[in-house]
């Protein structure tokens, strides 16, 4: 009994840890957007393209840790924020605020 107990308590700090690992990843992931967003509107590509690879990467790895609908709004936000990446490095700043524009709005349905 003893055992199982522990082993209960074990899972649900495994899973809790999960969850706020998930969370703070969205969060920075919606951060990087924003800040995406932001430069984007102002014509920069570059650094548009700097915090659209931060915010992928937060996204991808909020994404690991999520089932259901917030996984798949993070699978989305991941799409549209290599479009902006792509763009960006193109330096198309107009077309990747647009993708970058979708991936906060899927970042922000996740939560």
């Amino acid at each position: 009994m003893k055992k199982s107990a522990s082993l209960f308590a074990g899972l649900l700090l495994t899973l809790s840890s999960a969850v706020a690992i998930s969370e703070d990843q969205v969060s920075a992931a919606l951060s990087h957007a924003n800040a995406a967003v932001e430069h984007g509107k102002l014509g920069h590509a570059p650094v548009l393209f700097e915090h659209a690879k931060l915010a992928l990467d937060n996204a991808l790895a909020g994404s690991l840790v999520a089932k259901g609908k917030s996984k798949n709004h993070l699978d989305a936000a991941a799409k549209s924020l290599q479009v902006a990446i792509d763009h960006a490095a193109l330096g198309h700043a107009e077309v990747a605020t647009k993708a970058a524009e979708e991936a906060v709005e899927h970042i922000k349905a996740s939560k």
